[in-house]
């Protein structure tokens, strides 16, 4: 599957459904950003069943204001609406591989739970 280009216009209605959206916060200007695309757009065609959206933080600095993005790259893992995973690095390909597993295995029905209290 094709990465998204995510904005504020359509960021909430992508992030909010069900099933697994990654997202590249990312800019043109930055070297770690550009080291990390490949790998992330490869691992986009590996998981049809997953949305990969990126966000240009230069085009849609909103976004990056709304989600404290301080740093970029930055992957934030989102599962059913649920913000479960956020961290600022250029992740090697196994890594990646790794928080996509993690994000899967997740009993999302537990993570409400603690997110409650």
């Amino acid at each position: 599957m094709a990465t998204v280009t995510l904005t504020a216009d359509n960021f909430d209605e992508v992030a909010q459904g069900d099933g697994i959206v990654l997202v590249d916060f990312w800019a043109e200007w930055c070297g770690p950003c550009k080291r990390f695309a490949p790998v992330f757009e490869k691992s986009a065609g590996k998981h049809d069943d997953i949305v990969f959206g990126k966000v240009d933080t230069e085009a849609q600095p909103e976004l990056s204001e709304r989600f404290g993005i301080a740093s970029i790259p930055t992957l934030m893992a989102i599962r059913d609406g649920v913000i479960v995973f956020a961290e600022p690095g250029a992740l090697p390909e196994s890594v990646l591989e790794n928080v996509i597993e993690q994000v899967r295995a997740l009993d999302m029905e537990d993570v409400r739970r603690r997110a409650e209290s």
